[in-house]
């Protein structure tokens, strides 16, 4: 690793398998600057990876951009983000973090995954703290076998419930298995009691030779 610092515009630039620790944010890289008064800024390029301490955050990205006082991380070109608190993966091409308000905005080809949910959209909001998302554009959410999609989607993470507007779709899938358990089921409980069979023919055949029967010996006197 090499260095140059420069007194007069407080700017020190890292290069070579670089690194930098901050009291929030631990960054490696191929390049790194910092500058501003007592080095407020820092920037980072080339294979970065790091994690937000204050946050438990893990992130990797092709570019970092942080200011230390506004608490404000921006990650872009094929950034990866991951929640460790809360199992959530985070994919997009654009990241940034606030560590003030523990919310990520998320552009342009976002996925986001947790537990068996998959949302994808072009633009997201992620809230830590509420562990609300906030998808826009093209906005889906698959479950499994089941897929929500609409212009726009909020969803509550901890209780998978779903808020759609716009142009909403949705296709759910039933459990098979259930289905052909309930159906068979139905079927043996109906070979077990059959149903009573109805007399009414046979009524009416005796009742008319019985007619019969009357009206001959009617005749015969």
């Amino acid at each position: 690793m090499s260095g140059r610092a420069g007194s007069k515009e407080d700017t020190t630039e890292l290069s070579g398998n670089a690194s930098v620790v901050t009291e929030s944010i631990e960054v490696k890289a191929d390049s790194i600057q910092l500058s501003g008064k007592e080095f407020r800024y820092v920037s980072a390029s080339g294979k970065i990876s790091g994690i937000h301490k204050e946050s438990n955050l893990e992130f990797s990205a092709d570019n970092l951009k942080y200011d230390r006082e506004e608490k404000v991380v921006t990650l872009s070109g094929n950034v990866s983000l991951i929640d460790i608190d809360n199992d959530v993966k985070a994919a997009a091409q654009i990241i940034e973090y606030n560590s003030e308000t523990d919310i990520a905005v998320l552009q342009i080809d976002v996925c986001l995954e947790q537990k068996k949910n998959v949302c994808t959209s072009a633009y997201a909001i992620y809230r830590k703290k509420e562990q609300m998302l906030e998808l826009s554009g093209s906005a889906k959410v698959v479950q499994d076998d089941d897929t929500f999609s609409a212009q726009a989607i909020t969803f509550n993470m901890d209780t998978e419930e779903i808020l759609m507007e716009g142009n909403v779709r949705g296709s759910v899938t039933d459990d098979g298995k259930k289905d052909s358990q309930e159906k068979n089921s139905a079927e043996n409980n109906s070979k077990e009691n059959p149903p009573p069979k109805e007399n009414s023919a046979g009524e009416k055949k005796e009742s008319a030779e019985a007619g019969s029967e009357h009206s001959s010996g009617e005749d015969d006197e």
